[in-house]
């Protein structure tokens, strides 16, 4: 199982090992393992961390703020949301005792947990969001008042943004786009924006990616775990030159399953050229064939709902977008075939139109873009509460 998982990206270099790190308050003594490698023990840590720890077997799971890390006693890794992480030192144990990786508190959590954790190097501490902390505690509900935020949501939700290509991959060049910016860059500062849109309204986000870095495509899926309720990859649509193609502009929203067109088969395509950027192969292969209808029948139990979140996050942008809707439409991209959960990707326009160019760059458009899938966003989870709610409700009554 181990050797089909994809490696993760580098991580950032090692940081300065300290005599003990603080953690919420507690401070956690640093230790040296028998090879001379920095680790702390794992149960102080999880405490502060308000996580826990399961041994089954040979593996140690280690779960923190909903999301597990499985940690293989006596090697240099761990697996998250489905791929493997090369670590810097060994998770062991030492009499009842397990030691984790410094690596862990240091780099590992803040990196996959950008939205809750920082880790401050200078003070050798590991820092809760204060936004995190502050949405947390609004959202703690007064004796008998029920737990909703203020939109009406129920607190907890988690929301993966997927902002497209980034590093080597630059997507297309975008023709109309100022100079020296690409579809990586208009990607990246919407979903930025579209982050920082979520936690107004009181849902966490995960990202794939929050600098100019390469994310495999068959890895970006899997940050979209059971613990999130949505995935959501931005993406710029482009034409290749033809009699006509600067006149075509406008948006839409796909969710996964066979194209039904060309015109969204040929931007699948398109979006999964992307996959000549990376330097491991694609364990998934590509998406056709036998190999997609059992993709696409593994998740089947979520095409009704990200087809509704398509069409409300369609019509959301619908409200801001200056050119034209070009509809929900369905197609293979490999990007959504990983994530467990609802899964979505937006063409917030076309590079290679003049209006759409000049819209998909302007701070104060994209801003107005990622505040009208937001609320698309909030509107479908209010929606799959009120029924999940009615369905445990009815099946109560029987």
């Amino acid at each position: 199982m181990i050797a089909a998982l994809a490696l993760a990206v580098v991580l950032a270099g090692p940081a300065r090992v300290p005599a003990e790190v603080t953690v919420a308050g507690a401070r956690i003594p640093v230790r040296s393992d028998p090879s001379g490698a920095a680790v702390v023990p794992a149960s102080p840590l999880l405490l502060a961390l308000r996580g826990t720890i399961r041994i089954d077997g040979g593996w140690a799971e280690v779960t923190v703020a909903r999301q597990p890390f499985r940690f293989l006693v006596g090697a240099p890794l761990c697996v998250f949301s489905a791929r493997l992480v090369p670590l810097a030192a060994q998770a062991s144990m030492a009499r009842d005792t397990l030691f984790l990786p410094f690596q862990f508190v240091a780099e590992i959590l803040p990196y996959y947990l950008g939205d809750r954790y920082r880790y401050d190097e200078r003070l050798a501490r590991l820092d809760e969001v204060a936004a995190q902390v502050a949405q947390l505690a609004a959202t703690v509900p007064a004796p008998g008042a029920p737990a909703r935020l203020p939109n009406g949501l129920r607190p907890g939700h988690v929301v993966t943004i997927d902002p497209g290509h980034g590093g080597v991959d630059p997507g297309n060049p975008g023709i109309f786009f100022p100079r020296g910016t690409r579809e990586k860059d208009v990607t990246l500062k919407v979903g930025l924006l579209l982050r920082e849109e979520m936690r107004r309204r009181g849902v966490s986000v995960r990202m794939t990616r929050t600098t100019d870095t390469l994310i495999a495509l068959g890895d970006r899926g899997g940050y979209c775990t059971e613990a999130c309720d949505l995935f959501v990859s931005l993406h710029v649509n482009a034409l290749k030159r033809r009699p006509g193609f600067t006149y075509i502009r406008g948006y839409e929203t796909y969710f996964l399953a066979e194209a039904k067109t060309e015109e969204a088969a040929r931007v699948a395509q398109m979006e999964n050229d992307a996959v000549r950027f990376e330097t491991e192969p694609d364990a998934a292969g590509p998406v056709g064939g036998l190999d997609f209808i059992l993709k696409d029948l593994q998740l089947n139990e979520h095409l009704r709902e990200s087809a509704r979140v398509a069409e409300l996050v369609q019509k959301g942008l619908g409200t801001v977008h200056t050119g034209e809707s070009r509809g929900v439409k369905q197609a293979g991209f490999m990007v959504l075939t990983t994530a467990r959960r609802p899964a979505i990707l937006v063409e917030m326009g076309y590079s290679t139109n003049p209006q759409d160019g000049h819209f998909l760059t302007t701070t104060a458009t994209q801003r107005s873009m990622a505040s009208a899938i937001a609320d698309a966003i909030v509107a479908y989870l209010l929606e799959y509460e009120r029924k999940t709610t009615a369905a445990r409700d009815s099946g109560a009554a029987r």
